[in-house]
């Protein structure tokens, strides 16, 4: 494939890339620091831009999760480890998780682990009430995006019930990542105060695991989107309609690592997030992926079931006896 021309890293240019991330960071955290003094509306705003840059990091520890980011497979291994704290990721974990996700995207038998649980409208009608209404509530946008993002990255990654007690490897990793949160978390409260640290730390990270959540959304939850029994499942056709391409404005491609271009990253995970654009540019083919804007992208919030006659999400509108 084509595509596997553009999956080598650049060890200099992944370098590059992370110390300006890592240091437009810092400046913005500070910032954030220092404003407090000057009015919280202005630590508010910079939050933004500093969750922006939480999530670029974010998307290296994940390229790095690939072994895609570095040259090196200690270096990926290194530095996803040192991110995972700062995201409060477990990188062990997640990267299990993650290949999971990859390997199974789209496949109606093997949903379960680093998936957005969606079910179909035929699953869905077969529900009894309270489990109907608890799906609705999971589903909803404002659980969605805004109390999920908030139990995913601060409980849930400090003690994932998905993982087998056997994989000593991955719980020796969660537990790790957990120390070294609290040892972080104790030294910045030293060092700032416990308040200040709360009135800055809080709102860039409920700022950050949301943009987070909702991009991992869009890029599988589109109407046209792709699910299939297993027999019928084909992990090409999986990578490439069942990945959106999220046409962002050229500062967000950027500032999110170019994950956007999902069906790409599917196809061919090896690919550094500093490489998905060239891709594009030199494979016309991939450019015939289902697309979204930012509007578009708006619209798919509300779609929650997979209708497995028409081939398509569905709203719970749309559904008869829902």
């Amino acid at each position: 494939m084509r595509l596997k021309a553009f999956g080598r890293p650049d060890s200099r240019r992944g370098m590059v890339q992370l110390l300006i991330t890592a240091t437009a960071f810092v400046i913005l955290w500070l910032g954030m620091l220092y404003s407090l003094e000057l009015g919280y509306w202005l630590t508010l705003a910079l939050a933004l831009p500093a969750a922006g840059f939480l999530v670029r990091l974010f998307i290296i520890q994940h390229d790095c999760g690939h072994g895609s980011f570095f040259g090196s497979r200690r270096l990926n291994d290194l530095v996803g480890r040192v991110l995972g704290v700062l995201t409060l990721t477990p990188y062990d974990y997640w990267r299990y998780a993650h290949a999971l996700h990859h390997a199974s995207s789209g496949n109606l038998d093997r949903r379960g682990i680093g998936d957005i649980t969606t079910l179909t409208v035929r699953e869905y009608r077969a529900l009894s009430r309270w489990r109907r209404v608890a799906y609705r509530l999971y589903r909803n946008p404002l659980v969605m995006f805004g109390l999920g993002p908030i139990y995913l990255f601060i409980v849930k990654h400090r003690l994932p019930g998905d993982v087998s007690l056997i994989r000593r490897n991955l719980w020796f990793g969660v537990l790790a990542t957990n120390i070294a949160i609290v040892g972080l978390t104790a030294a910045a409260a030293a060092a700032v105060g416990p308040s200040a640290l709360i009135r800055v730390q809080l709102p860039l990270t409920v700022l950050a695991s949301s943009i987070g959540v909702w991009l991992f959304f869009v890029q599988h939850q589109f109407e046209t989107a792709y699910w299939q029994q297993d027999e019928r499942w084909n992990f090409h056709d999986a990578a490439f309609h069942g990945s959106s391409y999220y046409r962002l404005p050229k500062p967000l491609q950027w500032i999110t690592g170019s994950i956007g271009l999902h069906h790409i990253h599917h196809l061919c995970s090896r690919i550094p997030c500093y490489r998905l654009q060239e891709s594009m540019d030199r494979v016309p083919a991939l450019r015939g992926a289902a697309s979204l804007t930012i509007w578009q992208s708006v619209r798919c919030a509300t779609l929650s079931l997979w209708d497995e006659d028409a081939g398509r999400m569905v709203r719970f509108r749309d559904v008869t006896d829902a």
